[in-house]
């Protein structure tokens, strides 16, 4: 069923969907390898989707650790209320990535540990990226972490451009396969 409404929503809106198959369980434990759990004070992520990130996410992070969901997509938000909206410091935001930190600012955060991003920056128009990957920079703290991932390495130097280091992996079990960036703030 997550598979066949994930399709239906990739139809109606490619661009922002920009897969056709929800990620894989092993590239969710590939994006969350290396958050330190114990210490997040704050986690954002951009673009949850179905909730494969968001699962390996609400599953390790402490409870004084605050999860902001950001979804785009109305049908995808409206599945995380259900699923999540019962967890403590969960908070989900039906809005686009563009947008955080007017949604940071309400919950009185200034900075996060780590943003993990399902968002498709290759089929993005290049202004909604620049401005989400320059966001991205402005909020993390100094040793922040962002993560994401791409099916090709055509955007690692465009999304290298807005942090000290990148390092990636590839995680050949999901359909298609994809690679992992991790993105140290400067």
């Amino acid at each position: 069923m997550k598979w066949i409404n994930f399709l239906i929503e990739y139809i109606k809106s490619p661009r922002t969907i920009g897969a056709i198959a929800p990620s894989s369980e092993k590239l969710a434990k590939e994006m969350v390898k290396g958050i330190d759990f114990n210490s997040a004070e704050c986690i954002v992520e951009y673009g949850p989707g179905t909730g494969v990130f968001t699962e390996e996410l609400v599953n390790r992070k402490s409870k004084d650790t605050k999860l902001i969901l950001l979804e785009y997509n109305q049908q995808f938000c409206e599945q995380l209320v259900k699923k999540y909206s019962g967890y403590d410091n969960v908070i989900i935001v039906n809005d686009s990535a563009e947008k955080i930190h007017k949604h940071l600012e309400k919950y009185g955060i200034e900075r996060v540990d780590y943003i993990v991003s399902g968002l498709p920056f290759a089929s993005l128009p290049k202004s909604i990226s620049n401005n989400i990957l320059n966001n991205t920079r402005e909020i993390l703290k100094r040793d922040g972490i962002f993560i994401t991932f791409q099916y090709t390495l055509l955007k690692k130097e465009y999304i290298a451009g807005y942090f000290k280091s990148v390092s990636y992996g590839r995680v050949l079990l999901n359909l298609p396969p994809a690679y992992v960036l991790r993105c140290k703030n400067a």
